[in-house]
């Protein structure tokens, strides 16, 4: 039986700019594909570009990073079943494990030692009703959910979920994240970014521990720019 392989678009070493773990060097493994096309999207380019790669040589490349937080990201990782081959075989090796997931697939699937980061998509990114109910009821204290923000509506309706859902206390952590300066794109619509100090005074407003979050990467990078 020959190895599993997975179509990946880039392996790169960077700072982590999202989540609890932003700041760290990371090691991440960006897989090709998304079903999904949000208008405020910056790694576009992760939808058909990649190359079919081995497991074992998609983990021999991250042993030459010199880090042991890695993250599993796309595109949309969960759509290319043999991730969780990946994700256990880099969590035997005693990685920290990260996965960036949409949630619009099952993510009860993953292995329990992974740390799942699920965006959920709010109503203007395009992909609204995207996110797979049913993984509200997986979600644990070893997960972080991050919402895009970019206007009043999507905050009101990111943070009557955040109540609905009582995600606070559920989740390690709960992210409003304002939508950024985005790369030019071709094949999606675009999104104009949003005020962090508008998003800020919202987030303040509400009185509960929301998260604010902003792309660290983007502060340091340009937003065109890919391996980071």
């Amino acid at each position: 039986m020959s190895e599993p392989k997975l179509a990946i678009n880039e392996i790169f070493y960077s700072i982590q700019g999202e989540s609890t773990w932003s700041g760290l060097p990371c090691a991440f493994v960006r897989l090709k594909g998304c079903p999904l096309r949000c208008h405020y999207c910056d790694t576009s380019y992760a939808f058909s570009e990649g190359l079919k790669r081995s497991v074992t040589s998609i983990v021999e490349e991250v042993s030459k990073l010199d880090t042991r937080l890695v993250e599993i990201t796309g595109g949309e990782p969960l759509i290319q079943p043999h991730v969780h081959t990946l994700m256990e075989a880099l969590l035997d090796k005693g990685y920290e494990v990260l996965i960036e997931t949409s949630g619009e697939r099952d993510i009860s699937l993953c292995d329990k030692r992974i740390h799942r980061i699920v965006d959920i998509k709010t109503p203007a990114s395009g992909a609204a009703d995207s996110f797979l109910e049913t993984n509200y009821d997986d979600l644990r204290l070893n997960d972080e959910v991050k919402f895009v923000i970019m206007n009043k509506d999507d905050f009101d309706w990111a943070l009557e979920t955040t109540k609905s859902q009582q995600l606070i206390g559920r989740v390690r952590a709960v992210h409003f994240s304002p939508v950024m300066e985005q790369a030019g794109n071709s094949e999606i619509a675009g999104a104009e970014a949003l005020c962090p100090e508008l998003l800020s005074g919202w987030v303040l407003a509400s009185g509960l521990p929301i998260r604010l979050q902003l792309q660290v990467h983007k502060y340091i990078w340009p937003p065109q720019a890919r391996g980071v």
